[in-house]
């Protein structure tokens, strides 16, 4: 442990005297948070998923289904029948949800056949303070007006009510700065590394290693401690800096720092096999690039996965960001255990994976 220790604060003070290395821990996700920040308090989505549960399966509650979709405003996801609609809003962080009851065909019918005496609802799950709430009460309400106007010359047939799902009210930021904090994990620690395994290749530095008694788990995990401690460091500033300007409301708890050490240890072990195949630091900034950019933007840490073409979603959900990003969200913005601890699984797993198959690649004694 004391070797570890040794060369975490040696490797450390190396990495901070390196004005780049100090700009992207501290300063970038900063300058990040403040920019985004100011257009997120100005701008918001104009489409967005809309959570369906269809419980009566007919051809009338499929056009009204279409209707939404066809407003361009909501796209229309399912939830299967069988779920309990409540315990599925909350195991899936939902912020709203649509029901359309059992017998709606049927009801709408029989309505008509008495001239409309009985109103037949849709339910609205959701959160009122939220503001996608009242744009989907809105798209709600229109797609209704124009499906009684087609069915009864506008007399009220159908209708919807709505349930308040309480919850702590969020801003566009609150679900941006995890994704900052996930990328500025993946940069320090995937390119750092990388860059380092190649400089050391090409200083023979790795030679000189294997004359020492330091083992190669060792020289790894002196460097995945410095990046988790100053990823911490970088984790506490970031979010201090937006509750002050921005007024975040997020949660800091255990599995948000337990995060933070897994993913600098997926990454960091990802950099070792990456510069593994890089002859010099030059093809290793190169390959870095090549496997952090995509990312950056694909990883959900600009914008949600689910707003993106469905194949350009499989490519996200191949790449470890999106686990880290996802699981920080889950466990800062929503508080949705679960969904954390399911996240840190897939970190931890991968972590594993590329850390020993990049002690296997890297041999210290041939370089």
């Amino acid at each position: 442990m004391n070797k570890i220790l040794a060369d975490a604060v040696a490797y450390g003070r190396q990495y901070m005297r390196s004005k780049v290395g100090a700009f992207f821990t501290f300063i970038f996700p900063i300058l990040l948070i403040l920019l985004f920040g100011a257009v997120f308090a100005q701008v918001g989505s104009s489409t967005f998923s809309l959570p369906v549960q269809d419980l009566d399966g007919s051809e009338l509650s499929y056009s009204f289904l279409s209707a939404l979709n066809n407003t361009t405003v909501v796209k229309v996801t399912m939830i299967p029948s069988s779920q309990n609609i409540t315990s599925y809003i909350q195991d899936n962080s939902l912020s709203f949800a649509l029901v359309v009851p059992d017998g709606f065909e049927e009801d709408v019918f029989a309505s008509l056949m008495t001239n409309g005496s009985a109103l037949v609802n849709v339910t609205i799950h959701g959160d009122p303070s939220k503001s996608t709430f009242g744009t989907v009460v809105g798209v709600v309400n229109a797609v209704k007006e124009q499906m009684n106007f087609a069915l009864a010359g506008a007399r009220p047939i159908v209708g919807f009510t709505t349930v308040t799902v309480g919850g702590p009210k969020f801003q566009a930021i609150d679900f941006f700065l995890p994704g900052i904090v996930g990328m500025t994990v993946m940069t320090n620690a995937l390119y750092a590394m990388t860059s380092l395994c190649a400089e050391y290749r090409t200083r023979r530095y790795f030679k000189l290693l294997a004359t020492t008694t330091l083992k190669k788990w060792e020289w790894l995990a002196g460097k995945i401690l410095w990046f988790s401690l100053s990823l911490v460091i970088s984790l506490v500033v970031t979010l201090a800096v937006g509750i002050a300007v921005w007024n975040v409301h997020l949660t800091l708890d255990a599995i948000s720092f337990v995060f933070i050490i897994l993913g600098a240890f997926l990454f960091a072990s990802l950099g070792m096999v990456l510069g593994s195949f890089a002859k010099d630091p030059e093809s290793a900034s190169a390959i870095a690039n090549a496997i952090g950019f995509p990312m950056m933007f694909l990883g959900g840490s600009f914008w949600q996965i689910e707003v993106m073409p469905s194949y350009m979603q499989a490519i996200a959900r191949a790449m470890p960001l999106t686990y880290l990003n996802e699981g920080l969200r889950a466990s800062m913005v929503y508080q949705n255990l679960g969904g954390a601890l399911m996240n840190l699984a897939v970190v931890a797993v991968l972590g594993v994976l590329f850390f020993v198959l990049g002690s296997r690649l890297m041999s210290w004694k041939q370089r």
